[in-house]
């Protein structure tokens, strides 16, 4: 099986395709960006395709990162990852951000709690905490800073993603050890397709993971009524 994976979510546009027991993507390509993923996702997963042997048709399944993440960003990679699925008749699986920050840690056999954090602004964060080995320990929350650190215990602790270097400051002022060592921008999309690889299309559906409502909400005043 062939899986290509599509990430939008955070603060790059990334592309890769791997193929089922191969360690390196067949071919893959990463631009960290904040803004400007609708533009360039589609060329660059052109890009990709370009240099797999059977293009589009090679493809057994799409992976695309589901949140949670930027709003817009979201939802420029489902759409792109469902109309491909749809043109090319496979299957499109959702995979979290943040088990996919997490994913590199628990991969290493460590013995501590590996934590995914994504900045969700306002002084909150979006995290999970994971076992080693890589099983869940929470669903996904969204919560300030020091709720989080009370949350997840006493460490030590493994953080990555981009609300890692907040969280672990804010670990070391409760003096908890928490020591952040993972991708900070987005996370590394091989892992994304490697998640995708084992998740089951049946019950990793392509919808967004929000956790939050959106911060732009539409203007009361001044609205003009409609006839």
């Amino acid at each position: 099986m062939q899986i290509l994976a599509i990430d939008t979510a955070l603060g790059a546009a990334s592309a890769c395709v791997l193929m089922q027991g191969q360690a390196e993507p067949v071919a893959g390509e990463t631009l960290l960006m904040e803004r400007g993923h609708a533009e360039a996702l589609l060329p660059l997963v052109d890009r990709v395709m370009a240099r797999v042997e059977g293009g589009f048709d090679a493809l057994s399944r799409i992976a695309v990162t589901i949140g949670p993440g930027s709003f817009t960003g979201i939802r420029v990679g489902l759409s792109a990852a469902r109309a491909i699925g749809l043109a090319c008749a496979v299957p499109v699986v959702g995979v979290s951000v943040l088990a996919s920050l997490a994913a590199p840690l628990f991969a290493e056999n460590e013995t501590s709690v590996a934590v995914a954090v994504v900045d969700a602004r306002h002084g909150n964060i979006y995290f999970q905490p994971f076992a080693p080995g890589g099983r869940a320990l929470s669903p996904p929350r969204l919560s300030s800073l020091r709720d989080a650190v009370r949350w997840i215990g006493a460490g030590p602790f493994r953080m990555a993603g981009p609300g890692a270097r907040a969280l672990a400051a804010e670990a070391q002022n409760f003096g908890l050890r928490a020591d952040v060592v993972g991708a900070l921008s987005a996370p590394e999309i091989a892992f994304v397709a490697r998640l995708g690889l084992i998740s089951d299309p049946e019950t990793a559906l392509p919808r967004p993971l929000y956790l939050k409502p959106p911060d732009a909400r539409p203007q009361d005043d001044g609205r003009i009524a409609r006839v």
